[in-house]
């Protein structure tokens, strides 16, 4: 058994209209399923969405203030005004400046653009900035993702004769700026149906109003800034990207071919994902390390020479911001580790702050801590001159961040953001009280539940329904991001063929598996990227569940589907076999440093060893790994046998060795029985020396032997040996073990045959007759004999027989050799 990293939740689709769309539209029914478990119910819906273009594209004059906006620089090109754009240092800002660059050329006029700097100037317009457009007899400012609560801002530009058309997404304070024009779909009263516009969106249908059409030429820049910003791949913002990414396989822009170029991404298969996961990063980095100007040199630039040296550079930035953000998380994880072991518990919300942090990848830094210990997240960067501290914040589900940074506004000179990620800035020295009360708030909004990471499938499918065609047709639901995530599948009733990890550091993880009701239709691939440490919870037959998404691997021209997975489980208890190890203490010892590092969640309990009827071997005693150590009688009773088992119940156990081999397979299933908790055994059936001989039953060659030895020593009277020495002299006469000639005596000694005393062995005159068969011992000598050659020579499946805890919740165990 091994959980899930997260839980899972899965949609389920009504069959009925599943056919109706695979009829109607001549679709595979997979692609059906998830456009009605995605909530498109109504034929229209299902056309739009699959066939839709850029009709359904609204007009840009709905926006309220457009028109203001279009006829003011209509009249500043014409009566040639020196216009500014004022754009943003991040992905969204550098792409809508990009965007109004390239259209302000094909317009004819004077301009230039300005984006401030992240660390010395900060966010939107500032008057230090408004000063220098002024010196430069800038008349006309048009922002771009910015301005829309720049009230005192504007109100500055005013008196310096500047007007300011103010184009941005974000959402609208309750007093707003008395800019010239004021265009943003979520500003009060505004009557645009869509409002989930990026920044460059917005840009985009200012182009489309200043051109009288619509602009494909500009909608690769569209595409990047709506990706990057993370925003919902539905409605107008789905047109906008899958128009840019089409304009985009055909670019003739020499900064995007050659950051793609830098990022190995072939030009003709550009995606969402490659801006999402290559450009974005990539423009971004400029802004978080240096200044965006580069970012935007490169996508405006008419030099194919300088297109390539900007991208490399910028490559070289991403680089540094990535080696900056490992080692800024690293200290930030030990940092919470530290506090964990401080407080005896992980925190409800994390607030993470130091010296010398670079504030422009904090955000990233917090979303990696949300990763690896899912909880509410804030990170900050403290400027030791001020004590300012400058933070970004990420949250789970289920936790509002900008409500509850809304709880603290007393706290903070300044804090924006939304739901799932703000920002803030405030002294250091409040920094306790901010995490004091955020922590309140999550024990109050958040369940139980909530505290587990969430992953949401679409829905369960079997291997038989994946192949090339389907997993190709898949791709009209694309392009895939924010609200129109890449489908996800829930994989059961699967059987582990093969497994190895791979990468330049084996960090990833290849899977071969198959499906367990049709195990001869062959194997699929699985990939699971940075979980190669999972491998060793893995036994290697075990069925398992995935979660995850389909693609195509290519492979000297073939093409396969393969699984990307994204989690994965295995719902029943395993057995790894580790009969044949040679020393199973040092098994023992790297089980238990797996244990107090999982690959993920809470470290498991220590293991339990279990003896049944024997002494603790010298190899375990002097071991310095902590076990619980369990005996086993007869009659099938559990003992404790050490001091860490006497505060532990076996029924609690996750983790159980088998290190010796038990008198009767009827212990194995006594076990069973008791282990309720159990997740996976190790069977080693090694266990001591003495034990290791202890299923052997003499023949009746080695009786007589004995016999035949006791009687001779006992015709001499003088000799008194006491029983070791009489065994050891008994030994060298007859070639047999010691072990094998004590049990024989204690065979010959319950059946009233011999005697013993301090002296050594007597035989019993004239005693009954009896068959061996009549002693205990030696009937419990040869169950040990079958137990031994069952469960040593056996196969791991039958094994697992003699383990199933429950038969009638059929609980599968399964071997793994490790």
């Amino acid at each position: 058994m091994l959980k899930a990293k997260a839980r899972w939740n899965m949609g389920a689709a009504d069959e009925a209209r599943v056919q109706e769309w695979v009829e109607q539209f001549n679709i595979s029914p997979l692609l059906a399923r998830l456009l009605v478990v995605r909530g498109m119910t109504q034929t229209e819906h299902v056309a739009d969405f699959l066939y839709g273009g850029t009709e359904q594209a609204h007009d840009p004059f709905l926006l309220d203030g457009m028109a203001a906006a279009v006829e003011r620089i209509r009249m500043a090109i014409q009566m040639g005004e020196r216009i500014r754009i004022y754009g943003d240092y991040d992905a969204d800002g550098v792409s809508s400046t990009t965007l109004m660059v390239h259209l302000l050329r094909q317009l004819n006029c004077q301009f230039d653009y300005y984006i401030p700097h992240r660390v010395h100037e900060g966010y939107g317009l500032n008057e230090g900035a408004l000063d220098k457009a002024h010196a430069a007899g800038v008349t006309l400012i048009i922002t771009v993702d910015t301005g829309i609560s720049a009230v005192q801002q504007i109100a500055y530009a005013k008196t310096l004769g500047i007007d300011v058309i103010v184009t941005d997404h974000h959402e609208p304070p309750e007093i707003l700026p008395e800019a010239y024009a004021l265009i943003n779909p979520k500003k009060p009263g505004c009557p645009y149906p869509f409002k989930q516009l990026a920044g460059v969106g917005v840009a985009l249908k200012l182009a489309q109003a200043l051109l009288g059409r619509w602009p494909e030429e500009l909608t690769e820049y569209a595409a990047i800034g709506t990706v990057a910003d993370l925003m919902t791949l539905q409605g107008e913002n789905r047109i906008i990207v899958k128009q840019g990414l089409k304009a985009m396989r055909a670019t003739t822009n020499y900064g995007i071919k050659a950051l793609l170029g830098v990022a190995n991404v072939p030009v003709r298969e550009v995606n969402s994902s490659h801006i999402g996961f290559a450009l974005a990063p990539r423009i971004n980095a400029s802004g978080r390390l240096e200044n965006a100007d580069a970012a935007v040199r490169l996508l405006t630039t008419e030099s194919e020479q300088e297109a390539e040296q900007l991208a490399f550079d910028l490559d070289l930035l991403n680089k540094e911001r990535q080696k900056l953000v490992e080692e800024m998380t690293k200290e930030a994880v030990a940092l919470v580790e530290r506090r964990k072991q401080e407080t005896g518990e992980l925190l409800p919300v994390i607030v993470a702050a130091q010296e010398g942090w670079n504030v422009g990848v904090i955000g990233i830094v917090a979303s990696k801590l949300v990763d690896k210990f899912y909880r509410p997240t804030v990170v900050l960067g403290i400027d030791p001159a001020t004590g300012m501290a400058k933070g970004s914040a990420r949250s789970i589900a289920g936790f509002d961040l900008y409500q509850g940074l809304s709880r603290c506004h007393d706290l903070m000179d300044h804090f924006g953001g939304h739901q799932m990620a703000a920002g803030m800035t405030l002294s250091q020295e409040h920094l306790p009280e901010l995490e004091r009360r955020l922590g309140v708030l999550a024990q109050e909004w958040l369940e139980p539940e909530d505290w587990s990471p969430l992953l949401q499938a679409d829905l369960a499918c079997n291997l038989s329904d994946v192949t090339v065609d389907v997993v190709q047709q898949l791709e009209q639901l694309a392009p895939y991001g924010m609200g129109n995530p890449s489908p996800k599948f829930v994989f059961t009733d699967l059987l582990l063929s093969d497994m190895r990890t791979m990468g330049k550091e084996q960090q990833h993880l290849k899977l071969s598996l198959r499906s367990k009701q049709r195990p001869e239709a062959g194997s699929y691939d699985a990939v699971a990227f940075g979980k190669a440490g999972v491998a060793e919870w893995l036994s290697s037959a075990a069925p398992i569940e995935v979660l995850g998404e389909l693609s195509i691997n290519e492979w000297n021209g073939v093409r396969k589907p393969q699984i990307m997975v994204a989690d994965l489980r295995v719902p029943t208890v395993q057995i790894f076999d580790w009969r044949g190890t040679t020393k199973p203490e040092s098994k023992l010892s790297e089980l238990c440093a797996r244990l107090k590092s999982p690959v993920w969640g809470e470290p498991f309990d220590i293991p339990a060893l279990i003896l049944f009827s024997e002494p603790e071997p010298a190899a375990l005693a002097n071991s310095k790994c902590a076990y619980s150590l369990w005996g086993m009688d007869s009659a099938g009773a559990v003992v404790p046998l050490n001091a860490e088992a006497g505060k532990r119940n076996i029924d609690e156990a996750s983790d159980i060795v088998l290190y010796a081999l038990p008198d009767d397979l009827g212990q194995l299933k006594a076990l069973g029985q008791q282990a309720k908790g159990v997740q996976r055994y190790y069977a080693a059936f090694g266990g001591s020396e003495p034990e290791r001989g202890a299923g052997v039953v003499p023949g009746r060659d080695g009786f007589k032997a004995v016999y035949s030895a006791v009687s001779a020593l006992g015709k001499d009277p003088e000799r008194k040996l006491p029983p070791s020495a009489f065994v050891q002299a008994i030994s060298k006469r007859s070639g047999l073990s010691p072990g094998a000639i004590g049990f024989i005596l204690d065979v010959f000694e319950e059946l009233g045959f011999v005697h013993r005393s301090e002296v050594g062995y007597r035989l019993v005159p004239s005693p009954a007759k009896k068959d061996l068969t009549d002693s205990a011992a030696y009937r419990r000598r040869q169950s040990r004999s079958e137990t031994e050659h069952t469960l040593l020579y056996c196969s791991a499946n039958d094994l697992a027989s003699w383990l199933v805890v429950n038969k009638a919740e059929d609980k599968e165990m399964l071997e793994g050799i490790v």
